[in-house]
C-alpha cells in the first residue's frame, strides 16, 4: 500500500513502447499536407443515424485522427438540397450522382504516406476484428492522395492550406477531373494552377483550392474499400468556401465542366457541394433523403 511519501506507481507502457521514441527521432515532420485521405461515403437507407453516431463517436478518432501522421481532419455533409446541385448527371465517380452524402477529409504529413499506410491497414484490420466497423455503408469515392498544388485567392493573406481543415470554412466543393493520360494530366494541372484556378477564384467565395492526385491502395486493404480508379489520370480539387455553397452556386460553381475543358484535355466527373458537420451531433441527418 502506498503511503503519502511513496512515489507514484510507475505505469507499464507495454511491449514496443521504445519504438515510439526511436521513430520520433527520424524522418520528416513538417506541417505541409503532403498527402490526404479523401473519403465520400453513402450510409445505407435506414442506417443514417447509426452511421453518423458510429463515425462521430468512434471511427473519426480511432480510425483516423489517432493514427500517426494524420494531423488534421474534418467531416462534411451534403443534404438532399445540396446533392441535387451536383453535376454532371452521368458521373464516373458517383452513380447516381447524388450518392455519397458524407465526405471526410484528412491531412497527412508530407513524406509520411508509407508510414501512415502501414499503421492504417493494421488498425483497420483490428477494428474489423473487434466489430468496430459499420457495415451498412458504401464507399463511393475513397482514396489516399498526393498533394499537387494549392492556389490562393488572396495571395499571402489568410489561412494556409495546412490550416484548411481547422479554419471555420462554411462550405467545400469537391471537384473530380479525369484526363486522358498521365501526360495530359500534367499539362492540365499546370494550366489549372497557373491560369484557370487563379481566374476562377478571383471574386469568388473560395479562399483556396487544393489539388491532389490519387495513389493506389495497398493490396491488403479492407475488402469493403474498392481499389482506387484514375491513378495517373485523375485530379481531385477541394474548394474551401467562406460562404454556404448555396449562396452563389449559380454564379460561381456552375459551368466548371466547360471551364476545365477549355483549360486543357480533361473531363469533370463530379462537382459536389458540402457544408461542415457539427461534431458530436446528428444535425443534418434528417435532411439527407
Amino acid at each position: 500500500m502506498n503511503t503519502p511519501t511513496d512515489p507514484p506507481a510507475r505505469r507499464t507502457d507495454g511491449p514496443g513502447s521504445d519504438t515510439y521514441a526511436r521513430l520520433a527521432a527520424v524522418g520528416p515532420y513538417g506541417v505541409r499536407p503532403g498527402h490526404a485521405l479523401i473519403t465520400m461515403v453513402e450510409p445505407h437507407p435506414g442506417h443514417e443515424y447509426a452511421y453518423n453516431r458510429w463515425y462521430e463517436d468512434d471511427h473519426y478518432i480511432a480510425g483516423a485522427m489517432a493514427m500517426p501522421w494524420i494531423y488534421a481532419g474534418r467531416r462534411w455533409v451534403a443534404t438532399r438540397e445540396l446533392q441535387l446541385l451536383r453535376y454532371p448527371a452521368r458521373s464516373a465517380v458517383a452513380q447516381p450522382v447524388t450518392a455519397g452524402c458524407y465526405l471526410s477529409t484528412y491531412w497527412i504529413t508530407e513524406g509520411r504516406y508509407e508510414h501512415h499506410m502501414k499503421w492504417t491497414v493494421a488498425i483497420n484490420k483490428r477494428l474489423n476484428r473487434d466489430a468496430r466497423v459499420h457495415e451498412e455503408r458504401t464507399h463511393v469515392f475513397t482514396s489516399f492522395q498526393d498533394h499537387e498544388a494549392t492556389v490562393y485567392r488572396d495571395g499571402a493573406a489568410g489561412p494556409r492550406d495546412h490550416h484548411a481543415l481547422d479554419h471555420p470554412y462554411r462550405g467545400l466543393v469537391l471537384q473530380v477531373v479525369d484526363a486522358p493520360g498521365p501526360g495530359e494530366r500534367a499539362e492540365l494541372l499546370e494550366r489549372l494552377r497557373t491560369s484557370h484556378l487563379p481566374a476562377r477564384l478571383k471574386g469568388s467565395p473560395a479562399a483556396m483550392v487544393t489539388v491532389f492526385s490519387p495513389t493506389p491502395l495497398p493490396s491488403d486493404r479492407m475488402a469493403y474499400v474498392r481499389q482506387v480508379e484514375g491513378v495517373g489520370t485523375r485530379l481531385t480539387l477541394l474548394w474551401f468556401l467562406q460562404e454556404d455553397p448555396r449562396e452563389r452556386w449559380e454564379a460561381c460553381f456552375t459551368g466548371l465542366e466547360e471551364a476545365v475543358a477549355e483549360a486543357g484535355p480533361g473531363r469533370t466527373e463530379l462537382v459536389a457541394p458540402f457544408i461542415p458537420t457539427i461534431p458530436g451531433t446528428d444535425v443534418y441527418v434528417d435532411q439527407l433523403r
